[in-house]
């Protein structure tokens, strides 16, 4: 694991209140790392609801696999967590190592297998040793706290270099609800669902249908419009749970009661998925792309990610260059349509082309000094129609061939 803080990382940790009727421990396991927290055990009581979205890539690691079968049910009694291993790529030892995991946590709390969900996350390909979770299993399911959410957050981390926590309030009808979430990735993060993990608790009561709704919902704003390298995740599973500890009752995600729920639940995601790109491995620049003008929403935001995406745009970032051509190529290669000779183009509030040509009032010297910044907004006005998008990235830089090529090591 990385051990300089990306310089992006907040200037402090969020302290994240407890959510009733949920409890939260961690310990050494040993699966991976010595001397650091590997496994994350998240008790719900009776009643909760859980909702789910998984990576869509046709190799799914078998904890992604476990929650899919699982997810129709609706209800959720624990939740098990491990780094260090993504058990991917396992074939019927991986199956064999969730089906072992879920034994021990459902025979220490007392409750059906049926009821455990399961996530990992770290490297594909090597069988996970899930008999290593007997000797801590128990006391983990005896020690839980419900404020226990900067450990929860930091036992989830692999190639991180601080932990991700965010927490929102909201009302529905009479009832202030609290909102609380983690997450972790800083590679592998062109999510095709959520990012690597994440995972959200509310004491609001929600059914489980309209609580997937909600998240389905709002994960297309938000973790969605994330990208570090263009590469999803074996392993992306997003699982929001609500334990209904506080006095209301939402059976329909269109229940106007639920607006701002809503809108504070999308608001914690987009914090969360701009924290993963504040980290990308290696990164030093935090930046946003906009795209404005596209014939659909749909299709800026295919432009929006073959700009974020490009490793040439990345680089000229990262050296603070505001190179606009290598954006024309991103652009242009999208397969979207496009115009060259309708083009404008603006770094931050610096207009560089305009109209498929350089800008006539282009200064080097304003456009380099803004470049220097740590956080870059890229914004390309297409001129075809209303269609918009954004979505979040960092620069390439040589940090991430390191720690990439070190993984293993």
């Amino acid at each position: 694991m990385s051990t300089a803080v990306s310089p992006l990382a907040p200037k402090s940790i969020p302290a994240l209140p407890p959510i009733a009727g949920v409890r939260m421990a961690t310990a050494e396991a040993g699966i991976r790392y010595a001397g650091r927290t590997d496994v994350l055990l998240a008790v719900f009581e009776p009643g909760t609801a859980v909702a789910g979205v998984f990576t869509r890539s046709r190799c799914p690691s078998a904890p992604v696999e476990w929650c899919r079968e699982r997810l129709a049910g609706g209800s959720i009694r624990a939740l098990v967590v491990n780094s260090g291993n993504a058990n991917a790529f396992t074939g019927a030892t991986g199956r064999q190592a969730t089906k072992l995991t879920a034994e021990l946590a459902a025979r220490s709390l007392g409750c059906s297998e049926s009821e455990i969900f399961l996530a990992s996350t770290g490297v594909i390909g090597e069988p996970l040793d899930a008999s290593k979770f007997g000797p801590v299993m128990d006391r983990l399911a005896a020690d839980g706290e419900e404020g226990a959410w900067e450990a929860a957050a930091r036992a989830i981390m692999t190639t991180d270099t601080f932990p991700k926590l965010a927490t929102r309030t909201a009302r529905i009808g009479d009832a202030t609800v609290t909102i609380n979430g983690i997450a972790k990735g800083a590679g592998m993060i062109a999510p095709d669902m959520a990012t690597m993990l994440s995972f959200i608790a509310t004491d609001a009561a929600i059914a489980p249908t309209a609580l997937q709704a909600v998240l389905s919902d709002a994960v297309e704003r938000s973790f969605n419009c994330v990208t570090i390298d263009g590469d999803t995740s074996t392993s992306d599973t997003l699982l929001a749970f609500a334990t209904g500890k506080a006095v209301n009752e939402i059976e329909n995600a269109s229940d106007p009661a639920l607006d701002g729920f809503k809108a504070a639940f999308e608001d914690l995601l987009i914090e969360l998925a701009q924290l993963v790109a504040r980290d990308g491995e290696g990164a030093r620049k935090f930046v946003t792309v906009e795209v404005e003008g596209a014939e659909s929403d749909l299709s800026a935001r295919k432009i929006a990610l073959s700009i974020a995406n490009s490793p040439l745009v990345k680089t000229a970032i990262a050296g603070e260059d505001a190179n606009w051509g290598r954006v024309v190529m991103a652009v242009g290669k999208a397969g979207e349509p496009a115009d060259r000779d309708l083009l404008t183009i603006r770094f931050g509030d610096v207009r560089v082309a305009h109209l498929g040509a350089r800008d006539p009032d282009y200064d080097e010297a304003v456009a380099s000094a803004y470049m220097k910044n740590e956080e870059i907004t890229v914004a390309v006005e297409l001129g075809l129609g209303t269609g918009k998008a954004r979505v979040w990235t960092c620069d390439l830089t040589e940090g991430y061939i390191a720690i990439n090529a070190d993984y293993r090591s």
